[in-house]
């Protein structure tokens, strides 16, 4: 005899009940949806696709996919679909409305739940037992704002490599990092770092920008003190000092710079484009949906921000080795920052792109520990977001030992799915999102999946997170000599 796990009990009991009801409701026997590749247009132009495996499990996954060209995709690459085609989820997903930047926060989730809606009434036929909202990078994003939006469509939210700190940090910290390039690696250049007007197809204003700014960063790399500098930049931008082929040490700072650097100036998913050119042209997008730009460098108190990283040690050694005043530099970048943020753009990322940490649902976050576009320190950001909305209980987050952005393997992210799945049907975390339950889930999976390498690990803190210096722009303790000199002695 056959004997089934509790899990597929679970299911079977809850697609009887639901077979029923719709049987009770109609008169005649439900029809089960028909196996296939289904596709269609929503109100506002958005196209969407879904999945439908003959083995159906009564679960559907709403995929939403990152930053890029609007283009439908209920999966984040074809080996994890197959995978999970083949344990009998459903997916489904859209484009976005097509119509504008690609940074698509403004018709997101209203696209996704009208994509929910269309293909349970036209695809399914009913509702499904259990829905899953399930993100990549900017659409992590996307799958954690489904979650605080869910109001009784959503069973769980699986975000993975997700921009959970929202757009507006992302905006700051990132302006950052690149004004203290500009400012200290090319100062006669005067790179332009907001307000582009030319989006697609060219991004042509701000790949002269990333082009400049990169240049500079090559430039420095190649001194001691260019290289003090661009450790400074690159402890605004949170970048992860693992580039290299092995993580260096923690007192190893000449590597956690070299690392970070090769982290910032290497190809993308295999082309030329480097995340500086990534991030400035995405800036460009980000404003083009805002329109404006949210963040700015007036009033930003460049010194606390370093005194509270995590970077601070490696930003001091590299300063003392070079001969530079740290000092100097500090207040160089405060005196000098005349870049005014937009109130309305601001407030308009604000309403569509930045989560409140108000979980309806259970959510569990996947992130990679080396991330040149999203650092792993948004999560500790994020968590911090959730823990003051009293919702933690509802949140795990896990972390694989791997560099890259969204680097996971087919393996990793279906042991993410039955994780959340189980933690929907249970109730109940227990064990489910520690490393060792999730690397056994994914080593138990088909060898060609890729197996896990999750890792018990905690982030450090986001630098230049906004919440905690801004009250208002530009008006936060501004730093005078004596205040700065507390902070970085001359």
């Amino acid at each position: 005899m056959l004997r089934l796990g509790m899990r597929s009990v679970r299911v079977a009991i809850a697609l009887a009940s639901v077979y029923a009801l719709l049987a009770t409701v109609s008169g005649s026997a439900w029809a089960a949806p028909v196996a296939g590749h289904y596709t269609g247009t929503l109100r506002d132009g958005a196209t969407w696709i879904a999945d439908v495996p003959g083995n159906w499990n009564g679960t559907l996954l709403l995929y939403s996919h990152g930053y890029g060209p609007t283009v439908a995709a209920d999966a984040p690459d074809p080996t994890t679909q197959a995978a999970l085609l083949s344990m009998g989820y459903a997916m489904a997903g859209s484009s976005y409305d097509p119509h504008g930047s690609w940074w698509a926060l403004g018709s997101a989730l209203r696209d996704q739940f009208q994509t929910l809606s269309t293909v349970e009434k036209s695809v399914l036929g009913m509702t499904p037992a259990e829905v899953y909202a399930f993100g990549t990078s900017m659409g992590g994003l996307i799958s954690a704002l489904e979650d605080q939006h869910s109001n009784g469509r959503l069973n769980g939210s699986l975000t993975t490599c997700g921009l959970v700190a929202g757009a507006n940090q992302l905006n700051q910290y990132q302006l950052d990092g690149e004004y203290a390039i500009s400012e200290l690696l090319a100062p006669t250049e005067k790179i332009q770092l907001t307000n582009f007007t030319v989006g697609l197809p060219t991004f042509s204003d701000s790949a002269a920008s990333a082009a400049k700014l990169q240049a500079a960063a090559t430039a420095a790399q190649a001194t001691p003190q260019g290289r003090a500098r661009l450790a400074l930049a690159f402890a605004f931008l949170n970048v992860s000092p693992w580039g290299d082929a092995t993580q260096p040490g923690i007192y190893d700072f000449p590597g956690q710079e070299q690392g970070q650097y090769d982290d910032y100036s290497s190809g993308l998913f295999g082309t030329a484009v480097t995340p500086i050119t990534f991030i400035v042209e995405g800036r460009d997008q980000i404003e083009a949906a805002a329109g404006g730009e949210g963040a700015g460098t007036i009033g930003v108190n460049f010194a606390k921000l370093l005194e509270r990283s995590s970077y601070y040690p490696e930003v001091a050694a590299l300063y003392d080795d070079a001969g530079l005043s740290l000092h100097s530099d500090l207040q160089t970048l405060i005196q000098n920052a005349d870049l005014k943020p937009d109130r309305a753009a601001y407030r308009s990322l604000a309403q569509t792109s930045v989560p409140t940490g108000r979980l309806q649902v259970p959510e569990l976050d996947l992130k990679t520990i080396s991330d040149p576009l999203i650092p792993v320190q948004q999560e500790n950001y994020y968590a911090q977001l959730v823990n003051r909305a009293g919702d933690s209980s509802l949140l795990r987050q896990a972390f694989v030992e791997a560099q890259g952005h969204c680097n996971f393997t087919p393996a990793e992210l279906v042991a993410g799915v039955q994780a959340l799945a189980t933690r929907v049907q249970t109730r109940s975390w227990g064990n489910l999102a520690t490393s060792g339950a999730l690397n056994a889930a994914a080593d138990a999976l088909a060898t060609d999946l890729g197996g896990g390498a999750f890792v018990p690990f905690w982030p450090e803190k986001l630098t230049g997170a906004t919440h905690s210096r801004w009250t208002g722009f530009g008006d936060n303790s501004p730093l005078n000599a004596d205040s700065l000199a507390k902070v970085v002695p001359r």
